[in-house]
């Protein structure tokens, strides 16, 4: 795919939705970077409903951490795999008082120091808490790069270099929230919806379907 094609999609994305956020509810770095953990392999609808109890009882390092095992495991016990999660939110919780002074670290590599945080999830907290140039690939980004030929690559992290290369600079802030939810509601896994799909003049895909 060409530099002038990338560009108009990204301009038609931004007209659509000039400010586009994350679907996962928060107001704090600290609020997000859990969110994010508890939301591998679970929806964000999922996720926001189980942390819009947790969040008005604790929602610091400390309040989280005094809830123990237990206690947090009774607010996120709705989500995939929180048993683990809830070790590694804990732990996490327990490392930001004790190393980063209860606050969320806004670089790579202390991020990804935290259980539970992987390259994905430091991309997202970067990018959405901090305003840095990353981009977090998910399932649907992956697909997206991949399918319309925006970046394609053979693995997460080869789409990500080129997402960052090739996404113009005045829109790469907000191309991970664009094209996350084109792949969820628009792009999606088994049946693209092509018909209605704002840049199918402009996608590279070949199998292109109708809406009927």
């Amino acid at each position: 795919m060409n530099a002038a094609k990338r560009l108009e999609i990204f301009r038609r994305f931004h007209e659509d939705n000039p400010e586009p956020k994350t679907e996962l509810a928060y107001s704090t770095p600290f609020e997000l970077l859990i969110a994010v953990i508890l939301s591998a392999q679970a929806t964000d609808v999922g996720v926001n409903k189980a942390t819009a109890k947790l969040y008005p009882v604790a929602n610091t390092p400390e309040a989280i951490y005094a809830l123990g095992y237990d206690g947090l495991c009774s607010y996120i016990k709705t989500i995939g795999l929180y048993p683990s999660k809830a070790k590694n939110v804990l732990e996490t919780c327990r490392m930001l008082i004790e190393h980063h002074q209860s606050q969320v670290p806004d670089n790579r590599e202390a991020l990804e120091a935290l259980p539970g945080v992987g390259r994905k999830t430091a991309n997202v907290v970067l990018n959405t808490a901090f305003r840095q140039f990353t981009m977090a690939v998910d399932t649907h980004i992956f697909r997206v790069a991949n399918r319309t030929n925006i970046a394609p690559g053979k693995n997460v992290l080869e789409v990500e270099r080129k997402l960052v290369k090739f996404v113009p600079k005045d829109y790469l802030l907000d191309a991970h929230h664009w094209l996350i939810l084109h792949g969820r509601y628009v792009c999606k896994a088994r049946r693209p919806q092509c018909g209605s799909c704002r840049i199918e003049d402009l996608c590279e895909y070949k199998h292109k379907t109708s809406d009927d």
